[in-house]
């Protein structure tokens, strides 16, 4: 593992459940842990648009390499997602990179806004 390949921070959110002051429950995002990473595209593709229904949508997925911690193994693909450069990511796939306990994986899917 590259420690000086991980250069770019990102900030990983969590799902909560949110009251108002008149009792309605809603859900949000809490920060979670903040960590620098190594960020690399998992499709291979050099275009991250696609066209579809006569539209050009931006399909990025991306991979988020970070140094194993129990922070880091603490997330799962439901109730967590990624924010880099002010874009948000939904986690698809943890990869343990064989058990070792040396970094973690994420494959994530930009958000649609």
């Amino acid at each position: 593992m590259d420690i000086a390949a991980m250069n770019e921070r990102i900030l990983i959110q969590k799902s909560t459940v949110v009251t108002d002051r008149i009792g309605n429950r809603t859900n949000g995002w809490s920060d979670f842990y903040s960590c620098f990473a190594t960020i690399s595209d998992s499709t291979g593709k050099s275009n991250a648009e696609e066209s579809v229904a006569g539209l050009v949508v931006d399909t990025s997925d991306i991979n988020f390499t970070v140094r194993f911690c129990n922070q880091a193994m603490a997330v799962n693909t439901t109730g967590y997602r990624i924010i880099w450069r002010g874009e948000t990511y939904n986690i698809q796939k943890i990869d343990h990179l064989n058990m070792k306990k040396h970094a973690l994986k994420f494959r994530c899917e930009k958000v649609r806004s």
